[in-house]
């Protein structure tokens, strides 16, 4: 056929506008036998959500996957290293700093908690280009994606001395920023010019950044998942985190990802994921599926968008005999115009947008956006030779 990935992306479309029969299994699979610009087919799982979150959806998938170059062993996952402890002695400095980090964590908690609960009642993001209007989760979804390299990531995350969760946060603030100040060119007539600064003196956008509260964090084996009484457990383990992007036309690109490392840093000496988690738990069990429902609806509704990082195989992992060219999750069907997901996977790093065409009409556009940014970013490290 003459254009085989809108062909696709229409497919995907298309299957957005149905959900999954109650009377059978909530999933299915789609195989289609057709050649894009970068696979040779195309599987397209569709899973209710009700039956696990991203992490655990993600490890039932690579549970039936085998490494390419070992058709017997299961793909091999990045995990954190652990920082050795410099000393066992505690001194007075010490004392100290702990019962800062204590202190911090504290206030941040208390503050980000009251923050949620506010947005559950009354608190809304100003409205702005990327905001969906109410009803926008019966809204069918295109869904797109671009692929960039993970070493240009890797690159400016040495460079700047950050992680690649900072440098994702960056780009996509930088994107953003692009994308709603041309939106902003263009209504006041200055013909969708993105140097000048057309954006609004405030704008209050926040993302709802999806946590895996599991004690191990990370993919994890699908056996452990399973088991009765396993410390990981399968399921929805997530808590929402409120992360507001800072959208600005900054002069120099740097501070995209200095800003993002800022607020990422600030946000991991909270617990707010943990406390939302439990606060969402305790209206189930309390009031019922409703009233959850309810609280979840609101506080989603109430902010702009979904945000979500998501690490994959580190090798070329093969489905039923068939290797894999890129993995790109996504997810519809909930009250947002935009949804954002990094999905990394070997040297490559996918991001892949789920977009209400009704309020974002030009999703590839913002896409673009997105990956430029991570260009200019890079040619800035390049020029100020901080590589």
């Amino acid at each position: 056929m003459d254009s085989p990935d809108k062909f696709l992306e229409d497919y995907v479309y298309n299957l957005s506008k149905t959900t999954i029969e109650k009377s059978q299994p909530l999933w299915d699979l789609h195989l289609l036998n057709l050649r894009t610009s970068q696979s040779e087919a195309v599987g397209i799982f569709r899973i209710h959500h009700s039956l696990g979150d991203g992490t655990s959806l993600l490890s039932l998938l690579l549970a039936c996957t085998r490494q390419m170059n070992d058709s017997k062993a299961l793909p091999t996952i990045p995990i954190r290293k652990k920082k050795d402890k410099k000393s066992d002695r505690i001194g007075i400095w010490r004392i100290l700093l702990r019962f800062w980090f204590v202190l911090q964590v504290f206030w941040n908690t208390v503050v980000d908690v009251f923050m949620f609960i506010a947005t559950a009642l009354f608190l809304t993001d100003t409205q702005n280009p990327l905001k969906g209007l109410p009803g926008s989760e019966s809204t069918p979804r295109r869904i797109v994606y671009r692929t960039v390299s993970l070493d240009d990531i890797k690159f400016v995350k040495n460079a700047m001395n950050t992680t690649i969760n900072d440098v994702a946060f960056g780009m996509t603030q930088a994107g953003l920023s692009r994308y709603i100040n041309r939106i902003c060119s263009v209504n006041k007539k200055d013909g969708g010019a993105t140097e000048t600064n057309n954006l609004p003196k405030s704008i209050r956008l926040r993302s709802n950044l999806l946590v895996n509260i599991r004690p191990a964090p990370g993919i994890q084996a699908l056996a452990d998942m399973m088991e009765k009484d396993a410390e990981v457990k399968w399921g929805n383990w997530i808590g929402y985190v409120l992360l507001p992007f800072t959208i600005a036309v900054r002069e120099d690109p740097l501070d995209y990802v200095r800003n993002a490392k800022a607020i990422i840093d600030r946000k991991k000496r909270s617990l707010e994921a943990f406390c939302t988690f439990y606060i969402a738990d305790w209206a189930l069990n309390l009031f019922g599926i409703k009233a959850a429902s309810a609280l979840s609806h609101k506080v989603i509704s109430r902010t702009t968008m979904c945000f979500s990082n998501m690490v994959g195989p580190v090798e070329e992992i093969g489905f039923c005999g068939h290797p894999m060219a890129f993995l790109a999750p996504s997810s519809y069907g909930q009250p947002y115009a935009l949804m954002i997901n990094f999905q990394s996977y070997i040297d490559k790093m996918t991001i892949v947008l789920s977009v209400d065409e009704g309020t974002i009409p030009n999703p590839h556009q913002l896409c673009d956006d997105i990956v430029e940014s991570l260009q200019i970013i890079k040619d800035a490290v390049l020029t100020r030779g901080l590589a």
